[in-house]
């Protein structure tokens, strides 16, 4: 079963780690992540731009439009995700704690319905 996990984070959580701290962080997040690629569990795992660097996008007359995003007012923005594909739900949980920042930082499991691998 596949699962995508979302982190999410904001500004003021990332101004809260001291810039000494920040190797160590993504250190753990790196052990996380060779540690379940390694099991075959880890599909993929990306971290995204701050907020300030998303954009919108819409279409008129065929042709892109694109605005300053993301579109939803919030404080709290996706600042990662994983695709994961484990035995069960609950393995998707126990994945989904395991994320160094799981005490401070919650993780939404979201089952992946639909998939569409291009052939490369």
């Amino acid at each position: 079963m596949k699962y995508l996990l979302m982190i999410y984070g904001n500004q003021e959580k990332w101004s809260s780690i001291k810039p000494e701290d920040w190797p160590s962080e993504i250190a753990k997040q790196d052990a996380y992540n060779r540690k379940y690629a390694a099991t075959g569990e880890l599909l993929a795992a990306y971290g995204l731009a701050d907020a300030v660097a998303a954009k919108q996008v819409t279409r008129k007359d065929g042709a892109p439009v694109v605005s300053d995003g993301p579109y939803l007012e919030t404080k709290e923005y996706m600042a990662s995700f994983c695709f994961i594909d484990v035995e069960s739900e609950e393995r998707a949980y126990e994945l989904a704690a395991e994320m160094p920042w799981a005490d401070i930082n919650p993780t939404e499991v979201w089952p992946v319905l639909h998939e569409f691998a291009p052939d490369m």
